[in-house]
């Protein structure tokens, strides 16, 4: 007899002090908590922050004029004056790479939120109201996920033009099914709610329960994918630029750093190495980042 209290008590035990804690919907102190035992994720935000100072304050970082430079000292290795070398036309990688982030940064933030602006109202729509209507976007949204996503890009730009605004255009028509779905299944969960119902009995419109029930309640899932849909699309705008289907000159990003550098990789390979490295550290640091936001928001699970 003496062991049923002792269960009792462990089963009375509050489970906001345990691992399951990670697993409780968050409010914003318990996010700020969170986040802040999450050591990678810290690192990774404190990483894209210097990333976005550098943008920011890049003409008055950058030791050198990004688009001038002397042909007598053309793809010259690292030195005192030229830390990361110089390119085909002598001009300096590492002030071309601190202005280049100003470019794949807001490409990378346009792109996304055309996805955003394509992507958001139509997973609401197919979620909420279900049925043929969910099934008619789901196929369209099928059909795009079915292409590659960087060839798919490239036939848009090949159609509109190579430029900048078409690269940010079709990486995100591109991207759009990524958020139509995640937003899709988190609204099919949130629709069966006792709230949305009771909204729904009370006579509310369907589009007063989306934006006042719906929406707000899988902000969560949308903050993770908009997260590392960040690193995606400056991966993706690298990928047109290195083609030359982005960013035109003399205007540069890292993509197309990367790309002018590439046919010169056995003299000077310091160019591609750098402007490799910093595109794929960027995009692990916004992949890292979203991974500890899903974890600190509470309402994912690892394993979904």
């Amino acid at each position: 007899m003496t062991s049923r209290p002792e269960l009792q008590a462990e089963v009375l035990q509050p489970t906001g002090t345990g691992p399951e804690d990670t697993e409780a919907p968050a409010t914003p102190s318990t996010f700020v908590r969170r986040f802040r035992r999450n050591k990678v994720g810290v690192a990774a935000l404190a990483l894209l922050v210097v990333v976005v100072l550098l943008a920011v304050f890049a003409p008055w970082i950058a030791p050198h004029d990004p688009n001038q430079g002397e042909l007598s000292r053309a793809l010259e290795g690292p030195s005192g004056e030229y830390w990361f070398g110089t390119d085909d036309l002598g001009r300096d990688v590492l002030s071309r790479l601190i202005h280049a982030s100003r470019v794949s940064l807001v490409a990378a933030a346009l792109a996304t939120g055309v996805a955003l602006l394509i992507g958001l109202p139509l997973g609401l729509i197919s979620g909420y109201f279900g049925g043929w209507v969910d099934n008619v976007i789901m196929r369209f949204n099928d059909a795009l996920m079915s292409f590659p996503a960087l060839i798919l890009a490239v036939v848009i730009v090949g159609l509109l033009g190579p430029s900048l605004t078409n690269a940010m255009l079709a990486i995100g028509i591109v991207y759009a099914p990524r958020i139509m779905r995640v937003v899709r299944g988190s609204a099919l969960s949130v629709r069966e709610e006792v709230y949305v119902l009771s909204a729904r009995a009370t006579g509310c419109g369907a589009p007063r329960i989306i934006g006042g029930h719906v929406l707000p309640n899988i902000l969560s899932p949308l903050v993770v994918q908009t997260t590392i849909m960040l690193g995606l699309t400056i991966l993706a705008e690298a990928g047109l630029s290195f083609l030359g289907l982005g960013v035109q000159p003399p205007t540069a990003s890292w993509g197309s750093i990367l790309g002018r550098a590439f046919p010169y990789m056995g003299r000077t390979p310091t160019t591609v190495i750098v402007a490799g490295l910093t595109i794929s550290v960027v995009v692990l640091a916004f992949n890292l980042l979203g991974d500890a936001f899903r974890d600190s928001l509470g309402r994912e699970r690892r394993d979904q």
